[in-house]
């Protein structure tokens, strides 16, 4: 990865917000890069900032809320691209599937017109050509009856079917680069399978990226090829899937993945992570995770540790990586 250029540089990105607290950052200074064929995985806890971060790449992001920062798209900053040409953008080269698709889809409109929108936006096929490619997207994301299931309204559909729906909506255009926020959210561990094994097939039937959110460290392990944690609004640690998995350079990444229980392993206390995640309007001086960390010390309490190369690789957030990598995952 680190001889080829990323396809999505990202630099700075911050997103703020003003509330009646005053401001707050929900994403901080986050750099990012992700890389042809590749399936980025960002994980973190609930309220992290991996759906405001998604939807600040492509600034689906309204007042109060404010952008700042470089998002690089084919030599194209997004933060800065005109409404038109970002249009464009949206839908056409950057696709993104929603976390619930109950109300990302619009309820009164059946299922061809809300694939349509996509298609007459960003396409020159007329009204035979979109119809043929609507029944194309149906079979390839696995909607059986496609030109009656066309017409059918997303109440018709089950949970599963409707994230087949959206993902054939973001098809529509053949993306380069592919949002997934927690796809498999409120799906049944079967349905979970299938919608990942789907989005496998279309990234290397399409030859697209994918950013993947999500708090399931299992849909990690097995669907992605890097991977960035993510705590309170900022990057705290990235690498492969295999290296973090084997060695965490960052407290809160060990206490993420202690707390999975494993298979073939004798009965233990799963590791925890103590405490809550802050809140974003009061944060703790220093590191965010130190009031939670058991390698914190005066340092951390004071002074905001940098994401830095401890490998070609691998970035981390911390003070005391070397620590953490000797402390390992304990059961």
């Amino acid at each position: 990865m680190a001889e080829t250029a990323p396809v999505l540089k990202v630099r700075g990105l911050t997103t703020t917000f003003e509330t009646a607290q005053g401001r707050v950052t929900a994403v901080d200074n986050v750099d990012l890069d992700v890389f042809s064929g590749e399936v980025l995985g960002l994980v973190g806890e609930s309220g992290s900032g991996k759906s405001v971060t998604l939807r600040s790449l492509i600034r689906l992001i309204h007042a109060p809320g404010r952008v700042t920062g470089t998002v690089e798209w084919e030599g194209r900053n997004l933060v800065d691209l005109p409404d038109p040409a970002l249009r464009r953008v949206r839908g056409g080269e950057i696709a993104m599937i929603f976390q619930e698709p109950m109300t990302a889809l619009n309820p009164i409109l059946p299922i061809r017109v809300q694939i349509d929108e996509n298609l007459r936006a960003h396409t020159t096929m007329d009204a035979a050509q979109r119809r043929k490619r609507m029944l194309e997207l149906m079979d390839i994301v696995g909607i059986p009856a496609a030109a009656r299931r066309l017409e059918e309204y997303p109440h018709q559909y089950s949970g599963g079917m409707r994230q087949r729906a959206m993902i054939a909506i973001a098809l529509a255009s053949s993306p380069r680069l592919l949002l997934a926020d927690e796809p498999t959210t409120a799906l049944d561990v079967t349905i979970q399978d299938q919608i990942l094994n789907l989005i496998l097939d279309l990234r290397e039937e399409f030859s697209m990226s994918v950013v993947l959110v999500t708090h399931d460290l299992g849909v990690v392990a097995s669907t992605c090829d890097r991977v960035a944690v993510m705590y309170a609004g900022r990057i705290v640690e990235t690498t492969s899937v295999h290296d973090i998995f084997a060695r965490p350079h960052h407290a809160y990444t060990r206490g993420l993945i202690g707390s999975v229980p494993r298979g073939g392993s004798e009965r233990t206390m799963l590791m925890s992570i103590e405490g809550t995640p802050p809140s974003l309007a009061h944060m703790p001086r220093g590191c965010s995770f130190n009031p939670r960390c058991t390698f914190a010390t005066d340092k951390c309490a004071s002074s905001v540790p940098h994401l830095e190369h401890i490998e070609p690789e691998h970035t981390v957030a911390c003070f005391h990586h070397e620590a953490v990598a000797r402390a390992g995952v304990s059961q």
